[in-house]
Order: C-alpha cells, then sequence, then structure tokens
C-alpha cells in the first residue's frame, strides 16, 4: 500500500510561499483593520472620560430619568431613549418595505433600458442632504399629511400607540395640530432618507443571486415570483438583514431632520401619533450651544449612550448576518 500523498496536495506544498507584494498588502489590510478598532476605542474613551462627572452624579438614574434639567441635578436619557427607538422604528416600518420592493423590481423586472437611471436615482436621494429632508418634512410633509395620522387614530386608537388623548377624531372641528410635530412624521423623513442605502445592499445582493439556480428553477416550471421566492430571496437574505441594520443605524443617530420637525418633549411619549418627542442625537443638537460645563458632560454622557447602543446594533446585526449567509437558504 502506497503512503504517497494525493498528488492535489503535493501540488498545494509546492506552492510558492507569500512574497513582498503579498506581505505588504497583509500588512496595510492589517493596519488598517487595527486602525478602525483604535478610532473606536478612542471615540469610546473620549466620551466616557467627558462625560464621567456627570454619569458619577447622575448614577444609574441616568438611564431611568426623564427629565433633562442638568442645573438642578435631574436629568436623564429615559424618555429621549424610548424616542431614539421610536422614531427609528417608524423609519424601518417606512424604509423596509419601499426597500425591498424597489431593489427587486430594479434587479428582476425593471427593463434594462431604465435600470442604470433607476440606480442612479437612489444613489441621488442617499446624496441628498439630511437638512432638505428636514425641510421637506417640517415646511411641506406634516401640515399636508395630517389627515393620515387622524385616520389612523380614528379607525386604529384601540391600539394603545396609536392613540391620540386629548382629540376627539369624530369632531371635525377639532385641531389638527396636535397630530403635528410628532414622532410619526420624524419616523417618515428618517425612514426616506435611510431608504436609499437599505435599498442599495438589498439590490446588491439580489442582483448576484446564481444564474444557474435562476435557470433551474425556470427549468422545474417556476413562474417569475416564485423563482425570487425560491432562489433570489433566500440568497439575498444576508443582504437583506445588513442594509436592514445598516439603516436602523443611520436612524438612531439621525439628528437635523429629527430636530428640524420634532417637538421636543422630555417625557416619555409612547402615542408615535400625537405631538411631541425627542431622540438623543436632537436632545444634543438642542442642547449644546447653551449648556454650561456640566451640561456639556451631561450630553456627553447621552453621546456614550447612544454609540454603545448603536455598537449593540451593528454587533446583533453581524451575528445574525453571519447565521444568515447568502445562499444559504438556496441550498439544497
Amino acid at each position: 500500500m502506497s503512503l504517497r500523498a494525493p498528488e492535489s496536495v503535493e501540488r498545494r506544498r509546492r506552492v510558492r510561499p507569500p512574497g513582498g507584494a503579498d506581505w505588504a498588502f497583509r500588512s496595510v489590510l492589517r493596519v488598517a483593520g487595527f486602525a478602525v478598532l483604535a478610532i473606536m476605542a478612542t471615540v469610546g474613551l473620549f466620551l466616557t472620560q467627558r462625560g464621567a462627572d456627570a454619569l458619577g452624579q447622575a448614577g444609574f438614574g441616568f438611564f431611568t430619568t426623564e427629565e433633562w434639567a442638568t442645573e438642578s441635578g435631574r436629568f436623564g436619557i429615559a424618555a429621549v431613549l424610548v424616542g431614539t427607538l421610536l422614531i427609528a422604528t417608524v423609519a424601518l416600518c417606512i424604509a423596509f418595505p419601499l426597500a425591498l420592493g424597489f431593489a427587486l423590481y430594479i434587479s428582476e423586472y425593471a427593463p434594462l433600458r431604465i435600470r442604470r437611471s433607476l440606480i442612479s436615482l437612489v444613489d441621488l436621494m442617499a446624496a441628498v442632504p439630511s437638512v432638505v429632508y428636514g425641510l421637506f418634512g417640517m415646511v411641506y410633509l406634516q401640515w399636508n399629511a395630517l389627515e393620515i395620522p387622524r385616520w389612523i387614530s380614528e379607525y386604529f386608537g384601540w391600539i394603545p400607540f396609536l392613540r391620540v388623548d386629548g382629540v376627539d377624531p369624530d369632531d371635525p372641528l377639532a385641531s389638527e395640530t396636535v397630530y403635528a410635530t410628532s414622532t410619526f412624521f420624524a419616523g417618515i423623513v428618517v425612514g426616506f432618507m435611510i431608504m436609499p442605502f437599505i435599498c442599495s445592499v438589498m439590490r446588491e445582493a439580489f442582483s448576484r443571486a446564481p444564474v444557474g439556480e435562476r435557470e433551474g428553477a425556470y427549468a422545474l416550471g417556476a413562474t417569475k415570483w416564485g423563482m425570487i421566492r425560491a432562489v433570489v430571496l433566500p440568497f439575498g437574505r444576508s443582504g437583506v438583514i445588513g442594509g436592514t441594520m445598516l439603516g436602523l443605524g443611520r436612524a438612531l443617530g439621525e439628528t437635523i431632520a429629527v430636530y428640524m420637525i420634532i417637538s421636543p418633549v422630555f417625557a416619555i411619549q409612547l402615542h408615535i401619533l400625537a405631538s411631541g418627542g425627542n431622540s438623543v442625537s436632537a436632545l444634543i443638537a438642542q442642547k449644546w450651544g447653551t449648556a454650561s460645563p456640566f451640561g456639556l458632560s451631561a450630553l456627553m454622557a447621552a453621546g456614550l449612550a447612544l454609540f454603545l447602543l448603536t455598537l449593540v446594533v451593528n454587533f446583533v446585526a453581524s451575528a445574525v448576518v453571519a447565521r444568515s449567509r447568502s445562499g444559504q437558504g438556496s441550498e439544497g
């Protein structure tokens, strides 16, 4: 019996070790990776150091107090943290179906002659400054779409977070201003902002679905939608999750658009259709210019909380994407 190694193993052993160019390229990549980690650690340490005074005085109450009165010693991010999550949730509810439908249309249904134009249009939407979206929401959207939250509260007000207190939806003379400057409109505008990012990631994932599996699905008698459901969506699942989490991270940190639209309220406001709300990033923008040195420390602590929240979201997204890699669901 011969103990000689297989030919493929011997061939692999004869491969020349990496040369100088390969070593240099690998070193550059390693330095870049560690530089990203170093920058993130530096940001975290900077916020921790600057916010230490406020965190030391407030203690755990910093995460449970709704008020923001740093001069009197009662301040916390409970209200703005809940508002941040609600705005991001509304934004995802708006952006996800739009991004998914548009990405599928571009990659699967759009004629080739207009596909490139649609891709450029999505990229152009991503390049629009956030202040422009804020102006659109503040001046036009919320004052011309007040019937939408009114209709929702009238027919779905039995759901607690869709109820608007202090207004009778059946009264035609009731003021509609109670529906403006709300979490709902802020979430819509933020949803418009993050939709292009989510759509681009989804479209790229869908377009890379293997041609062989597409043709195999057609050969087995699948319709267009059947092929998309059996091949494209499972193959692009990781892109769908990754793009959605990327949009969520952007929604959590959006500042200017939220600051321009929402009416700041330092109380937990769970009724998303009613006027009033806030977010951590909008709080920092509102209070930065007039804050005392201790107030700046409190704002740094709020920024640290937002920084950690974003890190948690990204770590969860990475774990989910790692467990649902592209094409996994289309095998077999």
